[in-house]
């Protein structure tokens, strides 16, 4: 079933942002020459998701230094981003392939070549220097926001941990990564659970709803102030929305990756639906019946427009608590 959205944002003018201080366009990196953290923000990951790239301009534009440590800002996939048109939004997710894919060593080091991957391999310097990073998102749907913290065994219980010292959002999800490639925050240490390196992923809501901006702000600077790389009371001026009252780890078991373009679902989710009993129809997938592997199966984030072969459609998991 597809579905559009409304777009009720405006994609900013970043183009005083081109001539960085580093030697890689729209990257900008600042040491305080103070002990502390290198952590970097990113900002459209995917040329379609622009909730990021508002917070993180008007961020920028506040002209803060980090006080400890160094910070990173990154937009990242800006030959994507050049492609936006409010009447064609989802055109402008990726030029050739998923930018957050390409993180393992055997791609991103590997003879094959695309607009992402040239984009990846100029930033990986920054990211593989970082202690913690944070990279904004969106989703297809809207669905309240999800933490999503890395895989089972592989870094996801630590950024569970740090999500949970930040106090939002709600729902943190630990998956089983993706198996058509590796992510940014499952790069190097980020995926490694006994170093100290995280990395966090977080989902504002739909790509082009207002409420967006909102989470991606707080993200934002609860981030930041936890590792005191901006001033507390700087970030408790500008939060735009309270904590949630509680946050819930949700645990994927498994992800239902489209065999056909035949792909569909039988009827409109948005995501962290609960499918009461195993065995439940969710989808079909050309002959294939697509059912609730178990009592109360969550659905993360499923994917209802652009199916393709070999992709993600959505998750199976359990709220563990």
């Amino acid at each position: 079933m597809k579905r559009t959205h409304p777009v009720e944002l405006q994609a900013p003018d970043l183009s005083a942002w081109e001539n960085s201080n580093t030697d890689v366009p729209y990257v900008w990196s600042f040491d305080s020459g103070k002990p502390g953290p290198h952590v970097m923000v990113q900002a459209l990951t995917h040329g379609n998701e622009i909730c990021g790239a508002i917070v993180v301009d008007w961020f920028m534009r506040q002209n803060i230094r980090p006080n400890v440590g160094r910070l990173t800002i990154a937009f990242a996939n800006m030959l994507a981003f050049a492609n936006w048109d409010p009447l064609n939004p989802s055109k402008s997710r990726f030029v050739d392939e998923d930018y957050n894919r390409v993180w393992g060593d055997d791609v991103l080091l590997g003879s094959r070549d695309s607009a992402e991957l040239r984009r990846a391999r100029a930033l990986h310097p920054f990211v593989d220097d970082c202690d913690y990073l944070l990279d904004i998102h969106s989703m297809s749907e809207p669905c309240a926001p999800i933490m999503v913290c890395g895989a089972t065994g592989q870094g996801g219980e630590k950024s569970a941990a740090l999500s949970k010292l930040l106090g939002l959002p709600e729902n943190l999800l630990i998956d089983t990564g993706h198996p058509a490639g590796l992510r940014m925050i499952e790069r190097g240490g980020f995926g490694k659970p006994n170093d100290s390196r995280t990395g966090l992923l977080i989902e504002c809501g739909q790509h082009w709803e207002k409420s967006s901006v909102d989470v991606a702000n707080d993200s934002l600077l609860l981030f930041l102030k936890h590792f005191g790389v901006i001033d507390a009371a700087f970030a408790q001026a500008h939060l735009r929305q309270p904590l949630p009252a509680r946050q819930r780890i949700i645990r994927v078991t498994e992800a239902v990756v489209a065999k056909s373009t035949a792909f569909t679902f039988n009827k409109a989710y948005t995501g962290l639906e609960v499918i009461a009993k195993k065995g439940d129809l969710i989808a079909t997938d050309g002959d294939q019946r697509i059912v609730a592997p178990y009592d109360d199966t969550v659905l993360v984030m499923p994917s209802t427009s652009n199916v393709r072969v070999g992709a993600t459609t959505v998750r199976f998991g359990r709220f563990e608590d």
